[in-house]
């Protein structure tokens, strides 16, 4: 199975943005549920189903970027010239008031959604990406609290609320932050199976969300008195 190389667009964006579902693919890889092994068994199957994902993180430059949250800085590994095959890209989301993508970067998101390649949003990253023109006349959603903002600014995009995440061809579009979370788990559980999804937010102790922000994906578990328990089940070796 080929890896997945996945690449953020590097600017100012609130870190949980990107971090969130890196994080999320990153212990989803087959390399980190075999480096789990030691802790506890996972299903073999499960893990010959895993994928391999890379990261890139992309700016104009490679110049380091204060980040909007968290006073964390990131240095971009690669550039929007240099770049290598993308398979998905995501687009995390700035405070939009003064923000404008540089057209080095409107370019870049263009060809890749004109290849017919996997584009996520997190937040305000949909607004990043309607300003580029791709959304147009495509289903959208964005972070709730800019959605009356948004939605006069780019009135060409179908802004909806009613979802946390909305798919629209090969461009996904999740909320809040945390949205993109359960929009990438959705990904994850679609492609490689529920239990891989799981596994991968057992190590995260996180579990994911439907597309109405409802606790339906993982099974509820309760016990003899009908009390709810968490969805998961930690496994050790010392309890075999």
């Amino acid at each position: 199975m080929a890896a997945i190389h996945v690449g953020t667009i590097v600017f100012a964006y609130q870190v949980v943005d990107s971090a969130g579902p890196t994080d999320l693919l990153t212990s989803a890889r087959k390399s980190s549920l075999q480096a789990v092994q030691q802790y506890g068994p996972i299903d073999e199957d499960i893990i010959s189903r895993a994928p391999e994902f890379f990261f890139h993180y992309i700016g104009v430059g490679r110049d380091p970027i204060l980040l909007e949250s968290s006073q964390l800085t990131i240095v971009p590994s690669t550039t929007v010239d240099e770049c290598p095959e993308i398979d998905i890209l995501l687009v995390p989301g700035p405070y939009l008031k003064d923000f404008e993508l540089h057209p080095k970067q409107v370019e870049f998101i263009r060809k890749h959604v004109a290849a017919g390649k996997l584009l996520w949003t997190t937040c305000t990253g949909a607004s990043v990406v309607a300003s580029t023109g791709v959304l147009d006349g495509k289903s959208a959603t964005v972070n709730n609290v800019e959605y009356s903002w948004v939605r006069k600014r780019w009135p060409n995009v179908n802004w909806t609320r009613e979802k946390k995440w909305i798919i629209d061809g090969n461009i996904w579009t999740a909320s809040g932050a945390f949205a993109g979370v359960d929009m990438v788990a959705h990904w994850l559980k679609e492609n490689y199976g529920l239990d891989l999804l799981i596994q991968a937010s057992s190590t995260l102790d996180y579990e994911a969300r439907d597309a109405d922000g409802l606790y339906t994906v993982f099974r509820q578990r309760y016990n003899a008195e009908g009390k709810k328990l968490s969805t998961h089940v930690f496994r050790y070796y010392d309890e075999e």
